[in-house]
């Protein structure tokens, strides 16, 4: 017998032998939703022995279920006895536990928690060390993994050197010849996943050339979902993507056209659309404009089938890319075109992809509107499909998923838009928003990016766009919002003027209104707008301003609600537990606004609590928070308000909360937030927290963009709420901030508080 053949029924023996236990089996096929089935039960995962609990945690984490991975990666790590499976091979405390840093540290790459992932690659990592990594020895490959896995969390969390360090370990890691046969291909992959992920792309080419056909024809070429398979495509797809990223425009041209000509390509939807976005933009480049924009069209579509931001295949091979590129890449191309209807629709698909994206791991959503139980089975049901559409074996599977998760959308959207809308991209048409916007407004929407700005100016009857070159706005901004924490100088009245000639002026001639909705974007939401001036005035004086995370909300705001027995329920000056963090005036300012109302209560100190906002919050009329804020800008999901802790609570009353919760409240008011006058991030910290409370069912939110002076706000508030009785939201608002800049007249005082949602 040829010793080839020899080796090749000793592997198949050892790993696809009928001794198998069921666990294994699902493990070694990749039946990730027959072993969830199987061993997940309402026993919990203490029940399982060790064996099963090490085979099913990845599962989870292949579906994407990340709660679940690492809560089957901590039992895991509990066990602290030895286990023999099937075949004979021990499992040892140690080893259980580098499998459960391994699973924390892949699911936590895949959340983009690289931090995270890096501190248990390493646990991992010393754990194996201290046995010189000879506890491995016919582990199937695991000291690869933990040096490969290891190795890509230290490159995409920047720490280059440690990266390359484990690149040299995989090349001294010692196998046995037969091992050697079966896990060299392995070996040489996880070079190759380091250095994609490093960007280093002469190296990736290198190893790819190096190694050609190295992965053809092994034992596990061909077993669906197993964790050894690796496909051509995947290859095809690094190689045509190191060449483009290397410059070589032409080779990558060739490269990604036979890959987008591969039959069933669309399948691997990740591969698909990262393809197509590149080629569509070596089309561009190529001034056949048409082909590069009808590629880049394409590849959003493909990207908004997926809820989850995860390219799951592509993250195998350490590729994380920015799924937005595609967006900013089309609307400049439509843009350079004069497609200014296409291109303003793909700026709003833009920002409701970037808003499921945040939300791409939440389940426990209220729902709002439309029968709930109908709402919450199609929720369940597109999950299901979703999932399917993961592991599905065929190219048939595939595509009937794809058919099923697209109509099971539509419900949704037919049943709950809004809810549908934080799920998926839904699709509202330009003449749609139009007809929400009423005859005396003008809307006004930026979308920016680092090199690029463009203004759409839409009214009820007309849409208008200009391209404004960005040269030093972000500076600005940032020097701006410095400038106003200097209440001594005057330096932010220069800075102000030029801000105002750059987002402003341009587009006066369309302004038409005296009654504008801005929508901003990245790090435009930390402007403002009231307090910027042209050499005469502050934009206040001209303009009555409210705010939208995005133009498709208008089809999403409440308008008149139901009358509640309460007023005003306030929040203020929280005991943090912390001297520091007391806020005697927001104390002060709570009490004053609620003697603005008759019907009012108030909640101060130890009693400002999350408790008593859900024990109370859907009975007023308005909520008045005077607290501090805290926001996060890389998980705006945990940006909050901070209130008093107490048994029920955290005091965290954070954005995540907030989609889960129903106030339905006419005003909610953040008094005392901040983000930080210096701080510039990309915006979603403060667009998290005000679209929560819109979900909340809340028609308006004022909020401020730093903490003010508390006598200035508390006189601001109380102004404000007096307001209202005489005027709109927005009106009250610019009255009481006018009111104060006669005795305030530093925008630092006046200008921090925006509207955003509705007027009225």
């Amino acid at each position: 017998m040829p010793l080839k053949m020899l080796i090749f029924i000793l592997i198949t023996s050892f790993t696809l032998g009928g001794c198998m236990s069921k666990s294994q089996h699902y493990y070694a096929t990749g039946d990730h939703a027959a072993m969830i089935r199987e061993f997940d039960s309402k026993e919990g995962f203490q029940a399982l022995n060790s064996i099963d609990l090490h085979y099913l945690c990845p599962s989870f984490l292949a579906m994407r279920k990340y709660q679940k991975s690492l809560q089957c990666a901590d039992e895991l790590e509990s066990r602290d006895k030895s286990s023999v499976n099937a075949l004979g091979q021990i499992f040892t405390p140690s080893i259980l536990k580098v499998r459960a840093y391994l699973i924390k540290l892949q699911t936590y790459l895949d959340t983009g928690d690289f931090a995270k992932a890096v501190e248990y690659g390493e646990k991992a990592y010393d754990l194996a060390a201290q046995g010189g990594f000879s506890m491995f020895t016919g582990m199937d490959g695991l000291g690869i993994d933990i040096l490969g896995d290891l190795g890509l969390a230290y490159a995409v969390s920047g720490n280059r050197e440690k990266a390359r360090e484990m690149i040299d370990k995989l090349d001294q890691y010692s196998m046995s010849i037969l091992r050697g046969y079966v896990f060299e291909p392995y070996r040489q992959l996880q070079k190759i996943r380091i250095a994609f992920a490093l960007k280093n792309y002469d190296d990736v080419l290198s190893l790819c050339n190096l190694n050609e056909g190295i992965f053809d024809g092994k034992w596990w070429a061909n077993l669906p979902g197993h964790r050894f398979s690796y496909s051509k495509l995947n290859m095809s797809f690094i190689k045509a993507k190191s060449y483009y990223e290397s410059g070589n425009i032409h080779t990558a041209d060739e490269l990604y056209t036979r890959l987008l000509n591969t039959p069933n390509i669309s399948e691997s939807s990740d591969i698909y659309y990262y393809s197509l976005a590149d080629l569509g933009s070596i089309r561009l480049a190529q001034a056949r404009h048409s082909e590069g924009i009808e590629l880049l069209s394409k590849a959003v579509d493909e990207i908004e089938l997926q809820r989850s931001t995860i390219a799951t295949e592509s993250a195998k091979i350490g590729f994380f890319g920015d799924k937005q590129t595609a967006y900013k890449t089309l609307i400049g191309a439509l843009f350079a075109q004069g497609r200014y209807k296409q291109a303003f629709g793909y700026v709003e698909r833009s920002k409701t992809r970037a808003l499921v994206d945040m939300l791409a791991t939440k389940t426990n959503f209220a729902v709002q509107s439309g029968d709930e139980r109908q709402v919450r089975e199609l929720l369940t049901k597109q999950e299901i499909e979703e999932q399917e559409a993961l592991i599905g074996e065929s190219v048939s599977q595939k595509r009937n998923t794809r058919g099923l998760i697209i109509k099971t959308k539509e419900q949704l959207k037919s049943q709950a838009g809004e809810l549908a809308s934080l799920v998926s991209v839904t699709l509202m048409s330009v003449e749609e928003i139009q007809r929400l916007i009423p005859a005396d407004e003008t809307l006004l929407e930026y979308y920016y990016t680092e090199k690029d700005l463009y203004a759409f100016v839409l009214t009820s009857q007309s849409l208008s766009a200009i391209h404004i070159e960005t040269g030093t706005l972000l500076e600005d901004i940032k020097d701006f919002r410095k400038s106003l924490g200097d209440t001594s100088a005057i330096q932010h009245d220069e800075i102000a003027k030029r801000l105002h000639e750059r987002l402003i002026k341009p587009l006066a001639s369309s302004l038409k209104t005296p009654k504008l909705i801005v929508v901003a974007h990245g790090a435009l939401h930390y402007i403002p707008f009231y307090a910027l001036r042209d050499d005469k005035d502050y934009v206040i004086e001209h303009y009555s301003i409210r705010m939208l995370p995005s133009a498709s909300v208008l089809n999403y705001l409440r308008g008149q609600k139901p009358a509640k027995p309460g007023d005003i329920l306030a929040f203020g000056n929280p005991d943090l537990g912390e001297p520091k963090f007391d806020l005697i005036y927001a104390q002060s300012e709570a009490i004053a606004v609620s003697q603005t109302r008759p019907h009012s209560k108030v909640f101060l100190r130890k009693e400002a609590t999350e408790t008593a906002l859900s024990k109370y919050g859907d009975g007023f009329r308005y909520i008045h928070f005077a607290t501090h804020g805290e926001f996060n800008a890389d998980k705006p999901l945990n940006s909050a308000l901070l209130l008093a802790v107490n048994a029920e609570s955290d005091g965290r009353l954070t954005v995540d909360k907030l989609y889960s919760m129903k106030l339905n409240a006419d005003l909610v008011t953040l008094s005392a937030c901040e983000t930080g006058l210096g701080k510039i991030v990309n915006g979603d910290d403060i667009v998290g927290l005000t679209r929560g409370f819109l979900y909340t069912g809340s028609s308006s939110i004022v909020a401020s963009l730093w903490k003010v002076d508390d006598l200035a706000t508390s006189q601001l508030m109380v102004r404000f709420y007096k307001e209202l009785d005489r005027s709109d939201k927005r009106e009250a608002l610019r009255t009481a901030q006018l009111e104060t800049k006669k005795q305030y007249p530093h925008p630092y005082y006046w200008a921090s508080f925006q509207l955003t949602g509705n007027a009225q």
